[in-house]
């Protein structure tokens, strides 16, 4: 080992909390993580992932399922260390997401398709990275460490490789092919863009697709801007924007399978959002099926649409008045 493993020797008073913040410190470098990857709730975060306490040998080191409030709950519990609830997006962004990036964890591996954005939402150690981190520590450390690094970027491309084979394909209207991420309500956008809109907006030019995982599946800014459009945060977009060309309207859809629909709040503030468009607002809540649409049907907004994927062929129009009258196959034949 080089003198970097074994600093401890030479500072024997140093506790058992501080020496093991340091080891795990000193393993990101060498794994070539960098800037905040390396800092000290990267460490932490690492070791949460390992289940390791300070007094725990690294040849302990296990591979618990956690997301990030049981990250900073372990922290917390084994080093005395306590990030407040705000300080998730900042373990999140500056450690865990890079270490999914590196291959050093893995996202959701109990169930791939889960969204990103979920709230079940969990990392496991890679199994690679969890037999070399277990090594630390032992004679054998240096040269598994090599032969890691060697395989690092055959690892992460084969896990994304597997992550790649799990997205959705879309075709677009013009034939366009796009991907979106496995899980939550991507399934459903796939419907939306396929068979709702070669049905009720033919012709439509698709300019926004949400993607839980990159947040755009597609974006077409400058198009939305020429329409008199300044884009909001992807976090108060609709799931799908449609330009139907024929009639210039401007089609907002929120793809609904756990929350979300467009109930009257939603769309005050769509319109608000949307308010220097040039092209007429309709407003759309697309649901799988019945069952789903059940579940929000007090909430749907009046002067609104409502579209089911099981039942492609239909709408359901929340707007009274307008569309009253006897169809065609009703009207007296004299």
């Amino acid at each position: 080992m080089s003198l970097e493993d074994n600093w401890e020797l030479f500072e024997p008073s140093v506790p058992p909390t501080e020496r093991r913040l340091r080891e795990a410190i000193g393993i990101l470098k060498r794994l070539g993580f960098t800037g905040k990857q390396t800092n000290e709730a990267a460490a932490y975060t690492l070791l949460a992932m390992l289940d390791l306490d300070p007094d725990k040998a690294w040849s302990e080191a296990t591979a618990p399922l956690r997301g990030i409030t049981p990250i900073i709950a372990f922290i917390d519990q084994s080093y005395g260390v306590k990030y407040a609830p705000n300080t998730r997006e900042t373990i999140r962004d500056d450690a865990v997401k890079f270490f999914v990036e590196h291959a050093l964890l893995v996202r959701n591996p109990d169930d791939p398709d889960r969204p990103t954005n979920s709230g079940k939402t969990v990392y496991q150690i890679e199994d690679n990275a969890l037999a070399l981190l277990r090594s630390y520590r032992t004679k054998n450390w240096q040269q598994k460490l090599t032969d890691y690094l060697e395989r690092v970027e055959k690892i992460r491309n084969e896990l994304n490789r597997h992550r790649a084979s799990r997205r959705i394909p879309v075709t677009l209207p013009n034939g366009e092919a796009v991907t979106l991420s496995p899980g939550g309500q991507n399934p459903l956008m796939k419907h939306i863009i396929e068979e709702f809109c070669p049905r009720f907006v033919p012709g439509g030019v698709i300019l926004y697709v949400g993607d839980t995982e990159s947040k755009f599946g597609v974006f077409e800014k400058p198009a939305l801007a020429a329409l008199g459009i300044k884009v909001p945060a992807p976090a108060k977009m609709p799931d799908v924007v449609v330009h139907y060309l024929k009639k210039d309207w401007l089609l907002l859809i929120e793809a609904v399978t756990t929350a979300g629909p467009i109930d009257g709040k939603r769309r005050v503030e769509l319109q608000r959002l949307f308010a220097g468009s040039r092209p007429g607002l309709v407003f759309v809540t697309a649901f799988m099926g019945r069952n789903d649409f059940r579940r929000y049907i007090a909430e749907i907004s009046w002067e609104s649409e409502v579209w089911l994927a099981d039942e492609p062929e239909h709408m359901i129009h929340f707007n009274g008045e307008r569309f009253l009258g006897p169809y065609p196959d009703v009207i007296p034949k004299y």
